[in-house]
């Protein structure tokens, strides 16, 4: 998948930005690409994710997945790509509060079982979240809510991952543990990477930084 930015402006900012070297500008992001997002808060990092899913499309402009506009796709199509080409974990991550973390898991495996029960709890294990499994997701903190969002976002095919300030709420030890996981998947899914941050780049590398 290649993912093209065809002076894409958010409408509420038409006409009021300056210095972005996202919008209005003609962008490619390739598949295999890692692309950092970086701006102050309240600037368009998550309103940018939220085109290319495909869940807003209150700009002008394009955005093109492969040769596909976004906003000609069907809810099938985007159905598709949603199971086999992007993944996400969004800012406010969307797990289901009264669900435990391992049935939030499950939800996703069910329709996605490229990868076993066993190996989802290795990787729990991994980023030291395995005894929280079967707790309420809204019992645990923002930062164990994370860890496993990011499981979550792990557990299907896709081409490009989409991360929205994903290390937020993490010590620095948790977000090593988060970013080789990260770069393990990416690298098996030969997939690109598309994270959002207030600047921190921490210990990933980049081919692009991009300013909203």
């Amino acid at each position: 998948m290649q993912i093209k930015l065809q002076s894409v402006v958010p409408k509420p900012l038409e006409g009021a930005f300056s210095g972005a070297s996202i919008w209005g500008k003609e962008i490619t992001l390739n598949k295999g690409g890692r692309y950092l997002v970086s701006a102050e808060s309240g600037k368009g990092k998550s309103t940018l994710i939220s085109y290319i899913y495909g869940i807003r499309q209150d700009f002008s402009g394009d955005i093109l997945l492969d040769t596909n506009s976004v906003k000609g796709l069907k809810p099938s199509a985007w159905s598709d790509i949603r199971s086999r080409q992007l993944s996400i974990v969004f800012q406010n991550l969307r797990l289901f509060p009264q669900l435990t973390a391992w049935e939030n898991l499950m939800i996703k495996h069910r329709f996605n079982p490229v990868i076993s029960e066993s190996e989802i709890r290795d990787l729990c294990q991994e980023l030291e979240i395995a005894e929280l499994r079967d707790k309420p997701v809204l019992k645990l903190s923002m930062g164990q809510q994370q860890r496993f969002a990011l499981i979550r976002s792990l557990l299907q095919p896709f081409e490009f991952l989409l991360l929205d300030e994903p290390f937020s709420h993490l010590d620095e030890g948790n977000r090593l543990k988060m970013e080789r996981m990260i770069e393990r998947f990416c690298k098996a899914n030969q997939a690109g990477l598309i994270i959002t941050s207030l600047g921190d780049t921490g210990s990933l590398t980049y081919d692009s930084i991009l300013k909203v």
